[in-house]
């Protein structure tokens, strides 16, 4: 039987990442990624059958070019008939989309409306949405949003303290992100205890230079750690994560920052990158730890896995039961580091780390790393296209 595949599109400002995947097994024979767009350095990497080959963009170089460039490639390898549907990333889908939703004109301009949520990512993601409609013209596109699995969270969790009227007039909220993510791991965590699907209560922290936790009760996300935008929560990459609020009045009002200036240093300046003075990447932090004994560097690290403890241990309130916690995205995947820190926090939580396993588990590989007698702390690496192309699947009922 013909395989059929669904093209995964995840649209950045400058890039577009994409993966070709059979939802019913997994199997991706093509992903890749077209960077540097907008600019005369803009190149495109297919991965095809484990091969990478890189190539120069020709002008213009703009999303459009790039699509067209991965359709020609598509129909060079003799894959461009067996996609049936394209699944599109969307960041923000406010409270309108709670599900994977089919593109349509309605679905285009809703989009448009809540970019001011978003404001870079959903530009983005609309851009990749209209250029791969040009594209794929004849294929149904679906949009599977980042924030939908957080559209459980109750009102005691999503609202602030704010004026009501805020909420009402303008949507101000906790909306959360990474929900893939965290929808994938949980449902992986359940099959791994050997738990009954749709049920298990987990605390899920997906690390990256992006990072957020997530309180999951029988399968529903009831807390995040991100709110309104990804710039809240737990320390990240370059974003600050939680800050007193009065320090933005007091480097525009005292240290004269501007807006763009104040925006640009709790995003892209602060964080890991900004702590140790050194990187976002947290491995050549934690070489600097090791290698070269460098304090300020671990002084960044201990600050990040503190904040990731501390989420941790007040999501413990936002659940009934907890039968475990789950570390997952490149740095919680990957960083023995990290997870062995964050746990030593939490042994009030009867949480300890089996060294062994803890070193063990890297590079893609999933399990238990908890000692006998602890809860599990499970390590599971994450699968976002994944869930974008079962999800597209469904909902286009091409499969």
């Amino acid at each position: 039987m013909e395989n059929k595949f669904i093209l995964v599109i995840n649209c950045g400002s400058s890039s577009i990442k994409f993966s070709l995947i059979a939802p019913h097994n997994g199997q991706e024979p093509l992903s890749g990624i077209a960077q540097n767009l907008l600019t005369e350095q803009a190149n495109i990497t297919f991965k095809l059958n484990g091969e990478k080959i890189k190539q120069d963009l020709p002008s213009p170089f703009v999303h459009h070019t790039a699509l067209s460039h991965i359709v020609h490639f598509l129909q060079q390898n003799k894959f461009s008939d067996q996609v049936v549907a394209v699944g599109h990333r969307v960041v923000h889908g406010g409270e309108r989309y709670s599900e994977p939703t089919l593109i349509n004109d309605d679905v285009m301009a809703t989009l448009e409306q809540l970019s001011h949520l978003a404001p870079l990512h959903n530009p983005a993601n609309i851009t990749g949405i209209t250029a791969a409609q040009q594209a794929f013209s004849a294929l149904p596109q679906v949009a599977v949003f980042d924030t939908a699995f957080h559209q459980t969270m109750p009102a005691m969790a999503y609202l602030y303290a704010l004026p009501y009227e805020l909420y009402q007039k303008h949507g101000i909220r906790r909306y959360g992100f990474h929900g893939t993510s965290h929808y994938y791991v949980s449902r992986q965590a359940t099959r791994l205890l050997n738990l009954p699907e749709s049920t298990g209560s987990f605390i899920s922290a997906h690390l990256g230079n992006g990072a957020s936790i997530c309180a999951i009760e029988n399968g529903k996300s009831v807390d995040t750690s991100m709110g309104l935008t990804p710039l809240s929560g737990v320390v990240m990459g370059t974003r600050s994560g939680d800050v007193d609020p009065g320090i933005i009045f007091h480097l525009i009002n005292s240290l004269g920052y501007s807006h763009q200036q104040v925006n640009d240093l709790l995003n892209k300046d602060s964080g890991l990158l900004g702590l140790s003075k050194l990187s976002n990447d947290c491995r050549a932090i934690e070489e600097a730890i090791l290698n070269d004994n460098n304090q300020q560097a671990k002084l960044a690290l201990d600050i990040f896995c503190y904040r990731i403890a501390k989420q941790i241990a007040a999501y413990t309130a936002s659940l009934t039961s907890l039968d475990g916690i789950i570390f997952t995205g490149g740095i919680g995947e990957n960083s023995d580091y990290v997870r062995q820190q964050v746990v030593s926090f939490l042994s009030v939580l009867n949480l300890v780390i089996d060294n062994t396993l803890n070193i063990q588990t890297r590079f893609g590989k999933a399990g238990n790393i908890a000692t006998a007698d602890s809860r599990p702390v499970l390590v599971i690496p994450t699968n976002e296209e994944l869930v974008i192309a079962q999800q597209t699947a469904e909902v286009t009922q091409t499969l």
